[in-house]
């Protein structure tokens, strides 16, 4: 099984990133889908929840009117839309896949809010 994040790198205050999670190995419509992020000194956080037929979505308070996820089942992806980014923003963000039973993990992808 694997998860790759891509998408990351450095946006200025008020700007977008799309984040998009590539899943293998898996029965990708059997799994609830969710993005977290660690900021360096923070636990990891939730970020958006996506439920394995897309049909419920979940966001931390801080996201909520300014990111967006989404995915699509028929190409193993889920996507994380980020707007009006922040530099409290600044994280490694993770995804995760989540079935009835295992859960796993990507190796994370960097995301620097600066001007």
């Amino acid at each position: 099984v694997q998860l790759v994040e891509s998408g990351g790198g450095l946006v200025q205050p008020g700007g977008s990133l799309r984040l998009f999670c590539a899943a293998s190995g898996v029965v990708f419509s059997n799994y609830a889908m969710s993005w977290y992020r660690q900021a360096p000194g923070k636990e990891r956080e939730l970020v958006a929840y996506i439920t394995s037929s897309g049909g419920s979505t979940n966001y931390g308070d801080s996201m909520k009117g300014r990111f967006t996820i989404s995915r699509d089942n028929a190409k193993n992806t889920v996507y994380l839309q980020m707007n009006s980014l922040k530099p409290e923003d600044t994280a490694v963000y993770y995804c995760n896949a989540r079935g009835l039973v295992r859960e796993y993990w990507g190796q994370g992808t960097q995301v620097t809010v600066s001007s």
